[in-house]
């Protein structure tokens, strides 16, 4: 899945003011708050952070299992075993063209949306679909307002369409899974060929790209080390976290890893 940097914001103690302030709503209203779609690691901070109200509960919906950029649920602990409220109403959007001759990333169609009006908030998830475009989920009074327009995204022109989540072609969503590789440096491109399963020259291409993250953060250094605890995340291929290194009596690497 192109497991989106989708439209990232900000991530620090600033862009969490509007989650925390949520968060209060609900414990003084005693009613449930919606947030707007989230980009992952302000997600992961803001979970991090209310987990210790100890009055609060906290969960989260983008609209399809594996989905990254997601809204926050916040509601009283006292209202957890009443039915999960619903969250704001969500819709795929086809983004169609033809990029056969001039490939775009997943960055590009973003810039494409916001340019179409669309709000950072309103965007969920959003994968590629080869040569023909891209898909994503999105606030559907976005969709409402996209359906049937058309854009651009650099130059190629492309046309805006809802579609029901449930046709979309969603991002596969994999199992955990263990691995053990032993290598002669933890360089990131040694290390997410492994991971990842491609060569280390294409994994290098791809951090070159850009299309690989680093603890969320852009990476364009396939020299970088890892340390244990580092996340790597790969558009379309999910999420690498490097669970543990040590030395082998040879003076090469044992790393473990868990891809999901």
């Amino acid at each position: 899945m192109e497991v989106p940097d989708n439209g990232d914001t900000g991530h620090g103690k600033e862009a969490l003011a509007p989650l925390l302030a949520a968060a209060e709503q609900a414990l003084r209203s005693w009613e449930p708050v919606w947030t707007d779609f989230v980009a992952a690691p302000l997600r992961e901070l803001a979970e991090r952070e209310l987990a210790g109200w100890s009055e609060l509960g906290v969960a989260s919906d983008g609209g399809h299992p594996g989905a990254e950029r997601r809204r926050l649920l916040v509601r009283r602990r006292e209202l957890e075993l009443e039915p999960l409220p619903t969250a704001p109403a969500m819709a795929g959007l086809e983004i169609s063209g033809n990029f056969l001759f001039d490939p775009a990333g997943g960055e590009e169609f973003r810039t494409a949306l916001r340019a179409a009006g669309a709000a950072p908030g309103e965007l969920g998830d959003l994968w590629l679909r080869g040569d023909r475009g891209a898909q994503a989920i999105v606030a559907a009074d976005l969709a409402g307002r996209l359906d049937g327009r058309e854009g651009l995204v650099r130059s190629v022109a492309v046309r805006f369409e809802t579609r029901p989540i449930e046709l979309l072609q969603l991002p596969q969503r994999r199992e955990p899974k263990r691995l053990t590789s032993v290598e002669a440096s933890c360089r990131v491109d040694a290390v997410a060929s492994a991971g990842f399963g491609f060569s280390r020259s294409r994994m290098a291409e791809l951090i070159r790209q850009g299309a690989v993250r680093l603890n969320w953060q852009p990476l364009t250094s396939p020299s970088r080390e890892l340390e244990a605890g580092d996340r790597l995340q790969l558009d379309q291929r999910g999420e690498l976290r490097i669970e543990s290194i040590t030395a082998t009596q040879r003076g090469r690497l044992r790393i473990v890893m868990e891809r999901r």
